[in-house]
Formats: C-alpha cells, sequence, structure tokens
C-alpha cells in the first residue's frame, strides 16, 4: 500500500505539470496591451510644385510633366524679354539723343557745362521756342521775365492774374498780393542755369521733338511688354496648377491645352483612358 501510494501521487503531480492548466498568479501583474497599428497615411501630393516653378519661370511646370507646351511659354518668355530689353535701350538711346540736342543747340549759349533736370522740363523746351530771362534787372531785387511768348514770361502772367486784382496793374512791392506773385514766380519759372531759346534753330527743334516721342514711344511700348511677361507668367501658373489638380482627380494623364486670342481665350482637356 505505501508503494502504490507514492506511485500515484507521483502520476498526479506530473499529470498536473504537463496537462493540467496552472491557475494564473494572483500577484503577477497583468500583461500590457498590444499597441494600435500604425496607420500610413499615402503621401499627399504636391499641386504647387509645378505651378510654382511656371510662375517663376514660364513653361517649366509643363516640362516637368512632360508636356510639349512648354517650350511654347518658355519661347514667349524669351522673347518677351528681348523685347522688352531692345525698346528700353531704344528709350534711353532716344533720350540720350534729344538731352544732347538740347544742350548743344538751345542751351549751350547760357551755360558753360551741361545740367539734366526733370523730364517735364525737356516737354517745356517744345512747346516754347525760348524760355525767357528769370531776372530782367541786374540789381539784387527780382524782376520777372514780361514776355508772355516766353516760358518764364507766361509763368509771370498766371501770376499776376491768380494773385494781382488787376493782372495789368501792379500793386505796392511791399503788399502781400505782389509778393505771392513772386513766390509764385520764383517756384515754376526756370532759373539762370537752364536757360534755353530755339531761335533761328527751328529744324532743330523739330529733331527734338522727334526723339523726345521716339523715346517716349519705346519706354510705353517696353512697359506694355512688362504687362505681357506678367500675363505669361500667370498663364503658365494657372495652366500648371489646373493640368496637376485634373490629373490627380481623374487618376489618368491629363493634357491641358490653351490657347490666347484677341478677345478670346480657349481651353481644351484631354483624358487618357
Amino acid at each position: 500500500m505505501r508503494g502504490r501510494a507514492w506511485a500515484l501521487i507521483a502520476v498526479v503531480t506530473l499529470a498536473g505539470r504537463g496537462g493540467v492548466a496552472q491557475e494564473p498568479d494572483s500577484a503577477a501583474p497583468p500583461a500590457p496591451p498590444a499597441p494600435p497599428p500604425i496607420a500610413l497615411s499615402a503621401p499627399r501630393p504636391q499641386y504647387w510644385l509645378r505651378p510654382a516653378a511656371s510662375l517663376l519661370v514660364p513653361g517649366t511646370g509643363q516640362l516637368l510633366a512632360h508636356q510639349d507646351r512648354g517650350a511654347v511659354y518658355l519661347a514667349a518668355e524669351l522673347i518677351g524679354l528681348l523685347r522688352y530689353v531692345h525698346l528700353t535701350s531704344q528709350g534711353r538711346g532716344e533720350a540720350g539723343r534729344y538731352r544732347a540736342l538740347a544742350f548743344d543747340v538751345a542751351r549751350r549759349a547760357f551755360t558753360p557745362t551741361p545740367r539734366d533736370t526733370v523730364f517735364e522740363y525737356y516737354e517745356t523746351m517744345e512747346r516754347f521756342t525760348a524760355s525767357g530771362r528769370y531776372n530782367q534787372a541786374p540789381g539784387p531785387a527780382l524782376v520777372p521775365e514780361t514776355d508772355p511768348a516766353t516760358y518764364n514770361g507766361s509763368v509771370w502772367a498766371l501770376a499776376r492774374q491768380t494773385y494781382w486784382s488787376d493782372p495789368n496793374t501792379p500793386p505796392d512791392p511791399s503788399t502781400p498780393a505782389y509778393m505771392r506773385a513772386v513766390e509764385f514766380y520764383q517756384a515754376h519759372a526756370v532759373g539762370p542755369d537752364f536757360l534755353w531759346s530755339w531761335s533761328d534753330a527751328s529744324l532743330e527743334q523739330g529733331v527734338f521733338r522727334e526723339a523726345i516721342r521716339k523715346s517716349d514711344d519705346a519706354y510705353r511700348r517696353a512697359q506694355d511688354q512688362l504687362g505681357l511677361l506678367l500675363a505669361n507668367h500667370v498663364l503658365s501658373a494657372i495652366d500648371a496648377l489646373i493640368s496637376s489638380r485634373l490629373a490627380a482627380a481623374a487618376g489618368r494623364s491629363t493634357t491641358l491645352e490653351t490657347t490666347v486670342a484677341p478677345g478670346a481665350a480657349l481651353v481644351r482637356v484631354t483624358i487618357e483612358f
């Protein structure tokens, strides 16, 4: 009996270790929960890349997408830049021409060295044959030019009409009306360093006027060319933006063709299936 009892205890012990589940230890800490799975989001398409490239240099956004019309935008940009540089150079050359003509013909007798000034001065030289004298008296007192056919004379006539009750009857020089008229004359008349006269040089004055006209026209067309260059940048950027967004929305290769004509703009979209 004693030998059988020990055998039965050994069998029960082995069975408990191998086949019977053991109860968990209540003192052991619980196992930590499994971390949730990490959701990997798909990269967002960079819609701004191609439009930004086209806005900086027209046509580059289209060329990045292997679209042949990018070369058209780029060629238009290069042609526009060359034309702008040419027109600006032409305007600068004509400006130097009329400035040199003004000094050599109309101003040299009044000042030994050329002095440049604002463009309005040369416009005034177009309209008046002579500037007139600035001061008709040799003394310190200012006596304005009175010939209304000259520029300074017309300024003094306007000052008298503005501040005197009777432009043909001068008030006392100590009165405010007379002093205000003199101040107006000093502010708008041409000083001694900028006097001119086209007398006996009407042909040269005609060439002077033509040079001013050509310079103005060249600068004006250069400004218009800047507007066309800006439009090319914007149109290329919009083209690249619409094309990239349509391609992403359709999930297929998309081609956007734009045609700009006077008074109309045509847009054609092609989606490959």
